[in-house]
């Protein structure tokens, strides 16, 4: 069975939300409730795969500690700017 769109926000919305370190919780969290609604399908991928990425290398990547795969790298760049604009 397929997830519809509706299903796979709130997956997504949840699993950014809830990562197991509060600094990604807050930092994934907040990016999916601002951006998530605005993503056309192939951002919703990359996304997605990000989230499937463990915290301990999000971070680094996030807070520019550790060059992030290049796959992710414009990403990780909006998501630390959106970070920083709070």
């Amino acid at each position: 069975m397929t997830e519809t769109p509706e299903a796979r926000l709130k997956r997504m919305q949840m699993r950014a939300s809830r990562r197991g370190i509060k600094e990604m919780d807050i930092i994934l969290g907040r990016y999916a409730q601002d951006r998530l609604a605005g993503m056309d399908a192939e951002a919703l991928d990359l996304f997605d795969a990000l989230l499937w990425e463990n915290d301990q290398d999000l971070y680094p990547w996030v807070s520019g500690q550790a060059e992030p795969p290049e796959r992710f790298a414009a990403l990780l760049h909006d998501i630390a700017t959106h970070a920083g604009a709070r």
